[in-house]
């Protein structure tokens, strides 16, 4: 399958300009040949804008997801962003993926909660989610908690292949990229898709470097730190022979 990630500048809380802005990149990443475009955590309505979170916060299969549902649709090219979802009174850092007739095909809530602000703004996630698209059995994480292998661990363990992680790392994180996703990918023998903001957010600062990890552990495609749409094709890894055998090989004592 050919996966879209694209890494952006946070919309500051302008909804109308992110909903054009991923129409435009979805329109991109299908004349590309893309089946599936990754955006950043909470890409509506911002992330480091907890005055937004409960103010702007919708439910699910609400105006926002009907409206990327009918994006996707009509660009052919299924999409997963992050969002700021409301439950009656309950607020989750949620991400929602659909595929490219517009349907709904996963839902997740962030169950990793970094630092005070998203803690004071949402409440925790409880369930993982996986799901079939375009053939690959995928799940979706969101930012931190990818850092955690046991969470990739459990995914794969359920049969995961493709795990699609929005995210919304500050500069100075540059390690994750560049040292935990491809880790987890390794360890777990999945591709792990990691979309990163760039730019700046209300004062806090994005690092970029968005990846496509393969379970060999090597970068398929890499961001820098500007606005970037990278095209990757994404399944069995590049070089089989390669691959570690530890997965098989290890013994519980």
């Amino acid at each position: 399958m050919k996966l879209a990630l694209y890494q952006g500048p946070p919309i500051g809380g302008d909804l109308e300009a992110g909903f054009s802005r991923l129409e435009t990149q979805l329109k991109a990443a299908a004349a590309a040949g893309a089946r599936l475009l990754i955006a950043p955590e909470l890409f509506l309505p911002g992330y480091n804008r907890p005055d937004l979170h409960g103010t702007l916060s919708q439910p699910r299969g609400g105006a926002w997801c009907q409206r990327l549902s009918a994006m996707a649709r009509d660009a052919g090219c299924g999409l997963c962003l992050g969002w700021a979802e409301r439950d009656g009174d309950t607020v989750y850092n949620s991400a929602t993926c659909w595929d490219a007739t517009g349907a709904e095909v996963g839902h997740y809530r962030k169950i990793q909660l970094f630092g005070p602000m998203e803690k004071a703004s949402f409440a925790p996630g409880d369930a993982y989610c996986l799901f079939e698209l375009e053939g690959l059995t995928t799940a979706m994480l969101i930012c931190y908690d990818v850092e955690f292998a046991p969470h990739v661990k459990a995914l794969a363990a359920r049969g995961a292949e493709l795990i699609l992680v929005p995210t919304a790392n500050p500069a100075g994180f540059e390690h994750v990229s560049n040292v935990f996703v491809p880790a987890r990918a390794a360890e777990s023998d999945v591709t792990i898709a990691y979309a990163n903001f760039c730019g700046t957010d209300d004062g806090l600062d994005f690092g970029g470097n968005s990846v496509i990890a393969a379970p060999d552990a090597r970068l398929i495609a890499k961001a820098g730190t500007g606005e970037t749409l990278l095209i990757a094709e994404v399944g069995a890894p590049i070089a089989p022979e390669l691959r570690s055998t530890q997965i098989q090989d290890y013994r519980e004592v």
